[in-house]
């Protein structure tokens, strides 16, 4: 220890003792829903390899704040367990409408749409590069949103499967899917 003190310290690092594993270039947007099941989705997304976890607010979010401080705890507790050397940043909550004002032009948003049915195939025929994923509120998302979504160049619409998936559910099934289509697990 380089210094300690009554409140907090300094540590040198005197020796690596693995390299830094970056995750993919994947973003996690959910719309938070009851505490403990939005504290799971940020565990399992950081455990899955998420670079980013994003709240928004959609005009059907049932939770209408959240602790980003705990979540970004949640995230540090995540990656301990699963031994990563990468703690994703959790964002402060933010309206959908204003995310997607500023959406970058070159990442893709996976937005999974729980009014398709079938195989998730939509996956294998895109390119890598810099992605995100879209999970909505239970009750999925307004008409008006979806209208804006269905809209923009950037947003590939897949299904989940054959039933309609929990929030917290889906977002751990959305990420492993593009994990073994275009993330590091290939």
């Amino acid at each position: 220890m380089a210094q300690a003190g009554k409140r907090g310290g300094v540590l040198t690092c005197v020796e690596q003792t693995r390299p830094q594993q970056m995750p993919p270039d994947l973003w996690l947007l959910f719309a938070p829903i009851k505490k403990a099941r939005t504290d799971f989705i940020v565990e399992k997304a950081v455990e899955l390899g998420a670079a980013r976890i994003m709240p928004v607010q959609t005009q059907h979010t049932n939770a209408d704040r959240i602790r980003q401080d705990r979540l970004q705890a949640h995230a540090l507790e995540a990656a301990e367990q699963c031994e990563g050397t990468f703690v994703p940043p959790v964002d402060e909550l933010q309206a959908l409408d204003k995310v997607l004002a500023t959406w970058p032009a070159d990442r893709h948003l996976l937005w999974c749409n729980e009014h398709l049915t079938g195989a998730a195939t939509v996956l294998s025929r895109q390119e890598r590069g810099p992605w995100a994923i879209l999970i909505g509120p239970e009750g999925g998302f307004s008409e008006r949103e979806q209208a804006r979504l269905a809209a923009m160049p950037q947003v590939v619409q897949a299904s989940l499967g054959p039933r309609i998936l929990r929030a917290d559910t889906a977002a751990v099934a959305a990420i492993t899917l593009w994990q073994a289509a275009l993330g590091d697990w290939r």
